[in-house]
């Protein structure tokens, strides 16, 4: 409302000499520094008492407990408050930090850590959106190995210039009811010989659901026969015909899936439900450990084995960043920082917890650490222990957009 047509506010010179008075003050006081991620004993020291507001998927049971135990352990390690905020989309929180800064809004914004990667880490990164580079500077970012293991800088294969730090590995896993199921598919023409001899059997979500947009990227590196224009961005190559395969396969394949594809299921871990309920007997993840966990929690039935396809499946590592304009970067540096750390990285892998694979060099680190990961003998829906050496590395991110786009456009029906 403005000042003037404000009856609250008294006159309009009494208004204007108050907001001419304020912009001095403000003009008197000096922005506050962003903290220098190289002297870490002063970030340590600045971020104790902070609040940090972690925007995270909160689209998991598993997840949220994981982030719960951190919440947990920065209070008592570091003195400062995680706020997990929960996402359905973390598109959304992109646009918040976009529309906090077309609207000048440069030091005071709504979120201090995302967990993000992909087309949003590239938006993010286009529009000058997030602080840095940090990671590098991290004092656990040296137990990640990443002259070893370039995966843990690059995103998408886009270079994350430390502006993002890596803290989880994800892969397509497949997994079945063996009870049911004596042979699985090993790729996708087979996939599909599979569901038209089982029909309603399978599914994958929604798009643009990240899990089924992921199914969609594998299928079509699989089927097409230029594989090689999906590392460079989607406008250097001619769209319609590198993806005109997965269109007819999608065609052939979703009136055998679960309700004849008239509908998809919300998420992954909705797949997981569906096979529960023995509704479906083949599903997938994009943890490996998904369906172990599951079966030990009572969600999967005991028949349940894990499997990656034949000629490998898509992986990549997953991110957290500090938007350009959080308040809190000291505490959100502590809190990557501490994701890093032996002790959080144990904990996410182990199987009680979520089981989402460590990015450390695990070889690398010191017999007590390394002993942090020894979980005994491998459960038996588990995957075995080389089977992810085969990872097929993610296309550009403008491809995922683009094949949602494609998507909702063709077979958008709920």
């Amino acid at each position: 409302m403005p000042t003037d047509l404000n009856p609250l506010r008294g006159t309009f010179s009494t208004a204007l000499a108050t907001t001419l008075s304020t912009a001095m003050l403000a003009l008197a006081l000096p922005a506050m520094a962003n903290p220098d991620p190289s002297d870490w004993q002063n970030v340590v020291a600045e971020a104790e008492g902070q609040t940090v507001y972690w925007n995270a998927w909160g689209g998991d049971t598993r997840t949220n407990r994981y982030i719960e135990w951190v919440a947990e352990q920065m209070q008592a390690q570091f003195g400062i408050e995680v706020e997990h905020v929960k996402l359905d989309d973390t598109g959304s929180a992109v646009a918040r930090v976009l529309a906090e800064k077309q609207a000048g809004n440069s030091d005071d914004g709504s979120i201090d850590l995302i967990w993000i990667n992909g087309e949003n880490f590239a938006a993010m990164r286009e529009n000058d959106l997030l602080f840095g580079p940090f990671a590098e500077a991290l004092p656990h970012f040296a137990l990640t190995n990443a002259a070893e293991n370039p995966e843990v800088v690059t995103d998408f294969t886009l270079p994350t210039e430390g502006y993002e730090s890596p803290w989880g590995k994800a892969q397509i896993t497949f997994y079945y009811d063996s009870a049911q199921t004596e042979a699985p598919p090993q790729d996708m023409p087979s996939l599909l010989d599979w569901a038209e001899e089982n029909p309603g059997q399978f599914s994958y979500p929604r798009i643009p659901d990240f899990t089924g947009s992921t199914f969609l990227k594998q299928a079509l590196i699989e089927l097409t026969e230029q594989d090689e224009a999906l590392y460079q961005p989607v406008s250097e190559s001619d769209f319609e015909a590198v993806t005109e395969p997965l269109w007819a396969y999608l065609d052939a394949l979703h009136p055998h899936l679960w309700r004849s594809g008239r509908t998809f299921p919300d998420s992954g871990p909705n797949l997981r439900t569906l096979m529960s309920d023995g509704e479906l007997s083949l599903a997938f993840s994009f943890y490996p450990t998904d369906a172990a966990v599951a079966v030990m929690e009572y969600e999967l039935p005991e028949s349940v084995r894990s499997y990656v396809l034949a000629g490998g499946t898509l992986g990549n590592v997953h991110f957290v960043a500090i938007p350009y304009n959080s308040p809190h970067k000291a505490g959100a540096m502590v809190l990557a920082d501490f994701l890093l750390s032996p002790q959080a990285q144990a904990e996410k892998q182990s199987l009680a917890m979520w089981g989402d694979r460590s990015v450390l060099d695990i070889a690398q680190l010191d017999a007590a650490d390394q002993a942090l990961f020894q979980q005994g003998e491998r459960h038996p829906s588990e995957l075995p222990a080389d089977a992810l050496s085969n990872t097929l590395p993610e296309p550009h991110p403008s491809w995922m957009t683009a094949l949602q786009d494609a998507w909702l456009e063709r077979y958008g029906v709920n």
